[in-house]
């Protein structure tokens, strides 16, 4: 077999490209992994043997979802949320779980005109949930990955890999919890909320703010409501866009602030939760900063909060 230079490199592998990291901390990451299959393809040229390049392109698989490799789930239902925010179930093989401990997330990829893009999102399903999972996705008009999830329905495969990240948790661990969510910030929270609720055991109180732009734009409207009938659970929301309280559902309009979230708001949440509270944040880079930023000023330590 010819071992030219040419040959060789031609084997070398592909440094990944900036869109194909999808930029949440993911172990491994696509450059780990492409530093893994550079050094093993300097070992095997420097022994002249291709037979060490064992490692091919990773494609998707029909199998359990790994942090390492590309899983293909089938999408069983598409609903539209609000007119750029979607809601897709994926089936699961079987009575299967997907295996997820709370707050992690999983990596999806995406061919748009020939570039790969990867993109991490929390399932927002419970973790025990069996036989599916489902994600909330924004899609945005000049996005390369919302040109690709827009283009799905039902049926198609899509391929996703993980988990990574999470939120050690345990029933009972904090007295209350205090989540800060903006828009699909939402998703982390949503089965930390359902697992403390499904939990008879578990009696931490719960003080949900989610910041939306409208009230049209809250997302889980049915669910949020469901969870706030619990005894230890309160929803509470932030609506930077609506103009009037009169003009929402009475049941919404006594736990509902007009405006933007700011350290004022914060702190009146803070003060209004039952017990010491631990912050839990998940929005934009924007968001998160500016709550940590009011957090830090209002007195809280930095062990005191968790960044999704």
């Amino acid at each position: 077999m010819d071992d030219s230079e040419d040959d060789w490199l031609s084997l070398k592998p592909k440094e990944p490209l900036p869109s194909q990291c999808c930029g949440s901390g993911c172990k491994p990451c696509v450059y780990d992994t492409y530093q893994d299959e550079l050094e093993q393809w300097e070992k095997a040229k420097a022994k002249k043997d291709r037979s060490l390049l064992t490692r091919k392109k990773q494609q998707c698989s029909n199998s359990e979802l790994t942090p390492e490799t590309f899983t293909a789930f089938i999408i069983s239902s598409v609903d539209q949320l609000t007119e750029d925010t979607y809601q897709y179930k994926f089936e699961l093989p079987g009575n299967s779980s997907l295996g997820l401990s709370l707050g992690q997330h999983i990596v999806l990829r995406g061919l748009v005109n020939g570039l790969e893009v990867q993109r991490a999102y929390t399932p927002i399903t419970p973790v025990n949930a069996e036989g599916y999972f489902e994600v909330l996705i924004k899609c945005y008009e000049d996005g390369l990955m919302s040109q690709y999830v827009k283009s799905w329905k039902e049926g198609d495969s899509v391929c996703w890999r993980g988990p990574f990240g999470g939120f050690p948790y345990s029933a009972n661990q904090y007295g209350e919890l205090l989540m800060l969510a903006s828009g699909t910030g939402l998703a982390p929270m949503l089965p930390i909320l359902q697992y403390i609720t499904e939990n008879e055991d578990d009696e931490t109180f719960v003080t949900l703010v989610g910041c939306f732009r409208n009230f049209e734009n809250i997302y889980m409207k049915p669910l949020l409501q469901e969870q706030s009938r619990f005894w230890n659970i309160r929803a509470f929301y932030v609506l930077s866009q609506e103009h009037s309280l009169e003009n929402l559902p009475w049941s919404f309009q006594k736990n509902t602030h007009l405006g933007r979230i700011n350290e004022d708001v914060i702190k009146s949440m803070v003060n209004t939760c039952r017990r010491q509270p631990y912050v839990l944040i998940c929005g934009s880079v924007t968001f998160s900063e500016e709550m940590e930023r009011s957090l830090k000023a209002i007195g809280l330590k930095e062990d005191s909060y968790f960044i999704f």
